[in-house]
């Protein structure tokens, strides 16, 4: 069955006129998705109208209901929270309510809403769609509108988006403002950690969730926490002495300071609420430790919108007007929502029955079933954290007499200690010895080679860089030497976190296996690179983190070149060959152009490039921003466009350029980053565990099938392990790149955004899904 592609400019959105509006709690990434939905509405040339103030707005109509052009959304994409703004609404609970709104709606005649906002925004939108029809008569009946109008407005089609902090929602992977929350509360951990440690304190955070336990628990993942409280997960009877027993001996082993990471909706297995007050008074009793609270409140709703955060809801809101340009009156509102990193659409009311189904759970203590429910992306999250916070005892450790050890390739990316941390702790969790490699291959041939306990990783997870050291060397010109060192620590399994050096390098080791024996051991690799150029992949460890600076660097360039008015700026983004820096950045800050290796260019595109901005500024947006990755093109350099660019531009614009270099590389790693170092290196490491059982015979381990040289990779919906010989057929070795990349479809959407016409194929999406329950056991192969 050969299906036509589709593609986006083919569907017409004449005629049709969309209504936009944010319910509910507000959320980091609203405005980003009103400014997809905006923009994508007016390219197909639909009339888009902004709903003020939630339903409230759809109530009161008047003023509270505009229509919108290109540039009313222009410089939202960078604000937290939502400029149409969000209001509690109790009239739109009532028939009489809906019949108002109903009518506002009719007079403009607006028959699609794009709702976003939390689970009863979408229901409440939901029940107006079914009402619909109904409303309509009582409004002719009562002489308000005609029989016409009946007849022209007789379907209400509606596309939910779900923005909530708490990631609370079935359905989806990330809500809109759930990433940006993790960055909120991340900062504020890494902050208290250096005045705890300077004071040996213990410190109780109290982070949003009054239902769902998300945000704490990613963020206790994400800085090493000593304990975390949530509502879905509440702890054993007696947990005050076994939490008392936790700490005092973390400061036994010379640890200075107690991070406690509370839910606001904690509960213990009565359903009793645990507070961080009772935390803290309970800390103070028994153990005399000089406790904090803090109470992060309000400050994880604020705040800039997180690259992540931006993407995805520029992502969804593409996606939502897709949704209701195909709509019809047989086809169930639908969510738009994230599984992996492809977005799907799903049956609006399934994925609230399921968020109520999650609740029900933990109302009745069904514990087990509420995790279930919450999808394989939370139940993963718990596990790992389960498996990284507690050492068992030496003595109830199993001992496999293994030797494991962890080494750095290629450059630094953030996350890097967070993944070395989370393959120590669980190698030790499985009776391995763990050695750590210093500088690399390098560091390796030299014999830089240490066994790593437990309280040595400690605290790693926030660090930047990597703390052991990393070269680009590749083994080849030393594989006499790492034999060596390979038999003398009599190593059993190799894991290597790096870049597309890494992954190299494990071809060369490989490739040696007929030479030397002592490489006939299993190695797996884990990407590490803020270049996110490993093929097998579709993230790195690093590249969120790189994205983030890059997308915070534009944001202050953008508002300097508002201030001057007429100036477009030309920014060069690091990532070798390969553009996904620069094209994401470039979706995340608003530019007007990327350019990349990946999508060759000439002159004439420069010069269109040059009018598009020249015609931007006779409108009120006056200034432009052009990213480009360093290796797009040797000839058009980054210099040259600037060139370019100042001399077509004279009279009309000004230019400047800005190399951003080496910070990319650097800082604190984000909350995904951690997140995802965290939990793909802790299933590299049970991989190990598990080819090291497989492979050991006699008395040693022997290991030379491909099956026993992996990387392991996420892969759309899945993590997945793949012999490095297989990848080879899908790299470019030249340009060190992947021959596909899965980002490369969203490259139309920027242009698009940007207001340029383009080719859009959107053959992916527009299948309805259903909710998949799915079965512990696809928990342990399912996504981050």
């Amino acid at each position: 069955m050969d299906h036509q592609p589709k593609f986006f400019e083919n569907l017409s959105g004449t005629g049709k006129a969309i209504g936009v509006l944010t319910s509910g709690g507000d959320a980091q990434g609203m405005n980003a998705a009103v400014r997809a939905v905006v923009r994508m509405g007016i390219y197909v040339k639909a009339k888009v109208y902004f709903v003020y103030e939630g339903y409230q707005g759809m109530v009161d109509g008047g003023d509270n209901i505009v229509e919108v052009s290109w540039e009313s959304v222009s410089s939202i994409l960078q604000v937290g929270g939502t400029v149409i703004g969000s209001a509690r609404c109790k009239s739109f609970r009532t028939r009489e309510g809906r019949l108002q709104a109903a009518y506002n709606l009719v007079q403009r005649g607006i028959t699609n809403l794009c709702v976003i906002g939390g689970d009863g925004s979408l229901t409440g939108a939901n029940l107006f769609r079914e009402e619909w029809s109904g409303l309509l008569e009582e409004l002719a009946q009562k002489g308000k509108i005609d029989e016409e109008a009946v007849k022209k407005y007789a379907y209400l089609n509606i596309v939910g988006m779900v923005g909530s902090i708490d990631n609370d929602f079935c359905g989806t992977d990330m809500t809109i403002g759930t990433d940006s929350a993790l960055h909120r509360i991340i900062e504020v951990v890494d902050a208290i950690m250096t005045t705890a440690q300077s004071h040996q304190r213990t410190f109780v955070l109290e982070v949003m969730g009054r239902h769902c336990g998300y945000l704490a628990l990613v963020s206790a993942l994400a800085c090493g926490a000593d304990w975390v409280f949530i509502p879905e997960y509440p702890p054993e009877e007696g947990w005050e002495d076994s939490m008392c027993v936790k700490l005092s001996e973390n400061r036994a082993r010379k640890k200075r300071l107690n991070i406690i990471i509370v839910a606001e909706g904690a509960i213990d297995c009565h359903n009793k609420p645990i507070t961080s007050e009772k935390v803290k008074d309970l800390v103070v009793q028994r153990l005399g430790f000089d406790t904090r609270v803090t109470i992060l409140g309000h400050v994880q709703r604020g705040g800039t919108p997180s690259a992540f955060d931006r993407i995805l809801a520029s992502r969804m809101g593409v996606e939502a007007v897709l949704a209701l340009l195909e709509a019809t009156p047989a086809t169930p509102a639908c969510v738009v929502s994230l599984s992996g990193n492809q977005a799907v659409r799903l049956p609006l009311m399934e994925c609230v029955q399921m968020t109520q189904e999650v609740q029900k759970a933990m109302d009745e203590g069904r514990f087990v079933e509420a995790v279930r429910l919450r999808g394989r992306s939370f139940e993963n999250n718990l596990n790992t954290y389960k498996l990284l916070s507690h050492k068992k005892p030496d003595a109830e450790l199993p001992k496999t007499n293994f030797n494991v050890a962890v080494l750095n390739v290629g450059a630094p990316a953030a996350g890097m200690n967070a993944a070395v941390r989370a393959a120590v702790r669980v190698g030790i969790t499985e009776g391995h010895k763990m050695f750590a490699v210093i500088d690399g291959f390098e560091g390796f041939a030299r014999g830089k080679i240490k066994e790593i306990s437990w309280g040595d990783v400690g605290g790693w997870t926030g660090q930047g860089g990597s703390i052991l050291g990393t070269k680009r060397t590749l083994p080849a010109k030393y594989l006499e030497k790492i034999a060596d060192q390979m038999r003398t620590n009599n190593i059993n399994a190799l894991m290597v976190i790096g870049g597309f050096e890494a992954y190299l390098g494990l071809l060369e080791l490989s490739a040696a296996r007929e030479k030397y024996d002592e490489f006939c051991v299993p190695m797996v690799m884990v990407p590490a690179t803020v270049s996110n150029n490993v093929p097998g992949s579709d993230f790195s460890i690093g590249a969120d983190t790189a994205l983030n600076t890059i997308t915070d660097t534009c944001d202050r360039i953008k508002q300097s070149a508002s201030g001057t008015k007429r100036r477009v700026f030309i920014i060069e983004t690091m990532g070798g060959y390969c553009g996904y820096l620069a094209n994401m950045g470039a979706l995340a800050a608003g530019a007007d152009a990327a350019y990349i290796f990946e999508e060759q260019f000439d002159i004439r595109e420069l010069q269109a490039n040059v009018e598009h901005l020249t015609e931007k500024m006779k409108t009120s947006i006056q200034r432009g921003l052009v990213l480009r990755n360093e290796n797009c093109n040797e000839n058009y350099t980054t210099d040259f466009i600037y060139q370019l660019y100042s001399e077509e531009g004279k009279g009309v614009f000004d230019c400047r350029k800005n190399v951003l270099g080496h910070m990319q590389q650097g800082g604190a790693p984000s909350p995904f980053d951690r997140n995802f170092g965290t939990k793909i290196s802790a299933k590299a490491m049970q991989w190990i565990s598990k080819k090291l059982k497989e492979t050991y015979r006699k008395g040693k381990v022997f290991a030379n099938t491909d099956d026993s040289v992996c990387l392991l990779g996420m892969r759309r919906r899945n993590l997945v392990f793949q012999p490095v010989a297989e990848l080879k057929t899908e790299t470019d070795f030249v340009h060190r790149i992947p021959k596909e990349q899965w980002w490369l479809k969203l490259r139309p959407l920027m242009k698009i955004l940007a207001k340029y016409k383009t080719s859009y194929d959107v053959s992916d999406s527009g299948q309805l899904e259903h909710v998949a329950m799915h079965s512990p056991k696809e928990a342990e192969t399912g996504a981050i």
